[in-house]
């Protein structure tokens, strides 16, 4: 059994704007720089010794990582460098991306596939994308402790996947930074939430 440490991102310029990111980027506000180094904290204070740290290519995700990995090293834990995926990436909002979130013409993070038609991309196809990103990362890196960072609805839609198994409640607020654990089984290759952390509550 191995061990995934899923984080959220911090909050961004956009998510304070009310502004749609998806696959356009966004910098971290002096808040959510703050988040990841408490994200990290509560990682380094778990005395987690990571073998591998994923990220999105996006750079709200890869300066959230970063700052975690600072946090782990000045602990004196292993910080390996942070690897970017292409599968850990935000849904497309097509169209929708860089505007008001109250364009987009169903709930921001499960539209479902309303945005299909506008080409951007439909709940189930990332479901299917983040949790085959998760399970080959997790197979292939052999690691026993993987921290990967992605994105709200990313992050949403690995967790739904996963619900019917979880040991721990679900109806949780993913805030920036929040931090979902999942026991992994690779024999199975199936996940089990096991505990999801709120650093503060924003976006």
């Amino acid at each position: 059994m191995s061990r995934l440490y899923l984080l959220r991102h911090g909050q961004t310029q956009y998510n304070l704007q009310g502004r749609v990111q998806g696959h356009c980027d966004s910098p971290l506000t002096e808040l959510g720089a703050s988040q990841a180094h408490a994200a990290g904290a509560w990682l380094a204070a778990q005395g987690v010794s990571f073998e591998r740290i994923f990220s999105s290519p996006l750079g709200r995700a890869l300066a959230t990582a970063e700052v975690a990995r600072e946090e782990l090293a000045a602990a004196g834990l292993p910080a390996p460098a942070v690897e970017p995926v292409d599968g850990l990436i935000e849904r497309s909002y097509g169209p929708f991306e860089g505007g008001p979130a109250s364009d987009v013409p169903a709930e921001l993070w499960d539209p479902g596939e309303t945005l299909v038609p506008y080409g951007g991309e439909g709940s189930a196809a990332l479901r299917e994308r983040i949790v085959a990103t998760l399970t080959e990362l997790m197979v292939s890196s052999r690691a026993q402790t993987v921290l990967a960072v992605s994105h709200g609805s990313a992050t949403l839609q690995f967790k739904r996947a996963w619900e019917h198994a979880a040991r721990c409640p679900q109806d949780v607020h993913l805030g920036n930074c929040c931090v979902l654990v999942f026991d992994f089984d690779p024999a199975a290759r199936t996940f089990v939430c096991e505990q999801i952390v709120n650093q503060r509550r924003d976006n």
